[in-house]
């Protein structure tokens, strides 16, 4: 959307073909109990005061032509990073706070945390470049190993597609927007949000098209042609832009040839393998007791070493995102509250489950795990979950349904295209696979991706 609606500010013609039924993918909604429910939305990222003009927040609605103050930004209360031993670090949307927290916590580490900022400040994470490992890069600065681990926690959990370790560009990305700038929610819910930005498209007469999943990229020599649609329709362009991933993308070209022209990176080195299972609560009002501490997340760890890989067992409980959305600074009033459970999850067990010729094991096997985090988070937050109005599941095969993610991978591949470029000429890969994370950074791949290669061809 944010694409489409940079092309069409310019008087061009542009077509969205949505494989859902309602714009978002990732970020989307549904409703249960009278109440929406959003699907990815904990917080987003990158928050900036209004005077910041460079910010990238700010320099992305002026892109778009949206005024700042029809978002109604909420920020964060404070966040918390919680590991053994009551080794805590609490931030919020003033970056020195977490300043203080690591010179308190950690005396002998604030210098060596303040001269590793100011590195990473001059760093470009876009220029392009080969991969450069997060972890040897921070143990270059950070002596101390749970202090490394305890930043790392946030960092993989909110957007590293990469186990293990992750690429230094994409680690400066995240450390900048959830640390440098912070955590907010617009006013309202993720509908608001898509709703806002679905009518400034139309409003550029952009036109889209919903339940339209494209079935095949038609190319000639270097050039895309068009597209055909599950309904058989074929639809001519002049240019292309995939949001759908980067191993989907390549899935949609029905010549081989075609296929590794688009990307010489065989599928198993382009599927992501991090997936997460997420527990949605809503409890009643009285529960309001378990977050007296007014966290709007809290990342938590059991063990002093962080570990962010796809587990052997269907979750790893060993640690996780506790997400409270009314946490907001002006948080809306409701008759209930909403608790998030984050855990990262193993595809293939899930999958089977899913499959199996006894119906019964897949919901048996969300019941069984469901419940024993609900053991672990309330040893953490308090035992609040006998208050439970209504709770909903999902896994990485419900990702992997409702947006085509493959291996429901929600940060993508862990190969990144950052100049969006393909073997194309006229097709470029937009969206977390280009690069930019999270909703601010989605939106931003768009704006800049149609900047930098199709404006100019106008």
């Amino acid at each position: 959307m944010a694409a489409g609606i940079r092309f069409a500010r310019f008087g061009q013609k542009v077509l969205i073909l949505e494989k859902h039924s309602k714009a978002g993918g990732l970020n989307s909604y549904y409703y249960r109990k009278g109440r929406l429910l959003e699907t990815g939305l904990h917080a987003i990222t990158n928050y900036a005061p209004p005077e910041n003009k460079h910010a990238p927040l700010n320099r992305l609605l002026r892109q778009l032509k949206i005024p700042r103050r029809n978002l109604k930004l909420r920020q964060q209360l404070t966040s918390e990073v919680v590991f053994p031993e009551r080794a805590s670090l609490t931030f919020s949307n003033d970056f020195g706070l977490l300043q203080s927290q690591v010179a308190l916590h950690f005396p002998d580490s604030i210098g060596q945390f303040n001269a590793m900022k100011d590195e990473l400040d001059r760093y470009d994470p876009f220029s392009p470049r080969p991969k450069i490992s997060a972890r040897k890069f921070v143990s270059s600065f950070l002596s101390d190993k749970l202090l490394r681990e305890m930043l790392f926690c946030p960092i993989m959990f909110y957007g590293s597609s990469d186990e293990g370790d992750m690429d230094l560009s994409q680690f400066v990305i995240l450390f900048r927007s959830i640390f440098q700038e912070g955590l907010f929610r617009p006013e309202g819910t993720i509908k608001d949000l898509l709703g806002l930005l679905l009518q400034q498209y139309k409003d550029f007469a952009g036109e889209i098209e919903f339940s339209s999943g494209v079935e095949e990229i038609i190319s000639t020599d270097n050039k895309i042609t068009g597209v055909r649609t599950r309904k058989g329709e074929k639809i001519r362009c002049d240019c292309l832009i995939s949001t759908a991933g980067l191993p989907e993308t390549k899935r949609l070209f029905a010549a081989a040839d075609s296929a590794a022209k688009f990307s010489e990176l065989p599928e198993d080195n382009t599927c992501g393998r991090i997936s997460f299972v997420e527990s949605i609560f809503l409890l009643e009002k009285s529960a309001s007791k378990c977050f007296s501490q007014g966290r709007t997340i809290i990342f938590y760890n059991l063990n002093e070493k962080f570990t962010y890989r796809r587990p052997d067992k269907a979750i790893d409980l060993n640690s996780g995102v506790i997400c409270f959305p009314d946490n907001f600074v002006g948080g809306q009033e409701d008759n209930t509250i909403q608790i998030r459970v984050t855990h990262l999850a193993n595809y293939d067990l899930w999958l089977q489950a899913y499959n199996d010729t006894d119906k019964s094991r897949y919901q048996t096997m969300k019941i069984y795990w469901t419940g024993r985090s609900k053991n672990i988070i309330g040893k953490i937050i308090g035992n609040c979950f006998e208050n439970i109005v209504y709770e909903d599941t999902f896994t990485p095969v419900t990702i992997e349904r409702y947006t085509s993610r493959l291996q429901g991978a929600v940060y993508g591949s862990p190969n990144k295209v950052k100049d969006g470029k393909t073997g194309f000429d006229n097709l470029y890969i937009v969206g977390t696979d280009q690069g930019y994370l999270g909703i601010v950074g989605s939106l931003l791949s768009g704006v800049t991706m149609v900047n930098q290669h199709i404006l100019n061809r106008i």
